[in-house]
């Protein structure tokens, strides 16, 4: 399913004509939905098990980029909850250890709650929790919103700029361009 929305978002943009002036003609709106396009190309926030053999991601390289992908999603206010993520059977609660079910029910519901799940086998568990938490607004940790302003310390104590008022600090072309080799981004910083 989410392979033919993919699919379908390349041919319009591929079915569009790129003309000299297409970009400067296109809204904002189109632009924005361009730029998010070609950036969902470019990242990867799916949170990976470290290999310790060394096959597969690194701990520095799983961490750089769950950095990144966290200064995008707060660069354009990236809420799952908010664009309607819940935590189902199906897309989360079969695929983590009972122990983790029910620490999202503590979570979500306090301590009593969780104690009625701990003695069901872990697909009763797992729709049970699926019903608890429907429209608790509660998520795991790796799609909760990042607040970097917070985590690095520039509150201290004043209340955190909102997302939509800090994407012009961050540089999204260097961003962009960070990882390409140095004659591919002067020639793209030329265009």
């Amino acid at each position: 399913m989410i392979g033919m929305r993919v699919g379908r978002r390349i041919c319009h943009w591929v079915m569009m004509s790129f003309s000299e002036n297409y970009l400067l003609g296109l809204d904002q709106t189109s632009r924005l939905a361009l730029l998010a396009h070609c950036l969902s190309f470019g990242m990867n926030a799916l949170h990976e098990r470290v290999n310790p053999c060394g096959a597969g991601i690194s701990a520095s390289g799983l961490s750089k980029r769950m950095a990144q992908s966290d200064m995008v999603a707060n660069a354009v206010g990236l809420d799952m909850v908010e664009a309607g993520w819940e935590p189902t059977v199906d897309t989360y609660l079969n695929r983590v250890p009972k122990a983790r079910i029910l620490e999202a029910v503590r979570e979500a519901k306090g301590d009593g709650t969780a104690q009625l799940l701990d003695h069901l086998k872990k697909g009763e568990m797992a729709i049970e929790a699926e019903r608890l938490l429907k429209g608790s607004g509660w998520s795991p940790e790796v799609l909760r919103h990042v607040d970097l302003d917070a985590d690095s310390g520039a509150g201290d104590g004043e209340p955190v700029e909102d997302a939509s008022e800090s994407v012009e600090s961050i540089d999204l072309l260097d961003f962009l361009m960070a990882d390409l080799p140095a004659d591919a981004a002067e020639m793209m910083a030329a265009e």
